[in-house]
């Protein structure tokens, strides 16, 4: 498994390194000591795993998340004590407290090896996950479960169950990386999670209103792209 290490501190990273000798199915295969450097290099390299600390200089590991476009596997290490960590509801694999213990490294790295970690995306596939940012707040967000992507000028609002985070990326840039079998563009705000529909409706000038599920709101599709939704659905 390609791992990847982001920590501003040299010593850190070297104890981690020599720590990870312990497993012979880990490929360290790079690390970074700041964020843009992080990002360049993680998205390049594609590791399957990223130990992650938090606190850097310019920012946060949250905001290298943040930019990624493909989110691997996240181990975050940290100084910090478990409480401020525990703030961030974030769905990683573990948070290790520096100095790492070697039996909660091991614990934590059996976790990630239990998750069958699939090959890194090819570049230009649709991504599956995404890491978002939304002041205080941070997630994991698998976009298998978001029902509704909603542009606010230059951010998208997504429809996740109950949250409605803000995504930091225009609505276009963002549809080109989603999967079309899954997502449709049901106007030019709003772009729907096809398996999340409830029920369609006719609407006045050849449109259609789709109910989404669990008392989500309704979309209306465009006359264009109803003919389109047509051919797509058999409806």
């Amino acid at each position: 498994m390609k791992a990847f290490i982001v920590d501003d501190e040299p010593l850190a990273r070297r104890e981690l390194r020599r720590l990870l000798t312990e497993f012979a199915w880990i490929d360290v295969c790079g690390e970074a000591s700041g964020i843009d450097h992080a990002v360049r290099e993680i998205e390049e390299l594609a590791p399957e795993l990223l130990f992650l600390d938090i606190q850097m200089p310019g920012g946060t590991g949250f905001d290298v998340l943040a930019r990624l476009e493909h989110v691997p596997q996240v181990i975050f290490t940290t100084a910090h004590d478990q409480h401020a960590v525990r703030a961030f509801e974030v769905n990683a694999l573990d948070y290790l407290l520096k100095p790492i213990e070697p039996e909660r490294l091991a614990a934590a790295l059996a976790r990630a090896r239990g998750r069958n970690a699939q090959p890194a995306p090819a570049t230009g596939a649709p991504i599956e996950q995404m890491f978002v940012k939304d002041g205080p707040n941070c997630w994991f967000v698998p976009l298998a479960e978001v029902s509704l992507l909603t542009a606010e000028g230059n951010y998208v609002r997504l429809l996740w169950g109950q949250r409605q985070p803000l995504l930091g990326r225009p609505l276009t840039a963002l549809e080109q990386r989603l999967d079309p079998k899954i997502f449709f563009r049901a106007n030019r705000r709003q772009i729907v999670n096809l398996s999340c529909i409830e029920s369609v409706e006719a609407g006045i000038g050849g449109r259609l209103h789709v109910q989404l599920r669990g008392g989500g709101p309704e979309v209306e599709i465009s006359r264009r792209q109803a003919r389109v939704f047509r051919e797509q659905t058999s409806v």
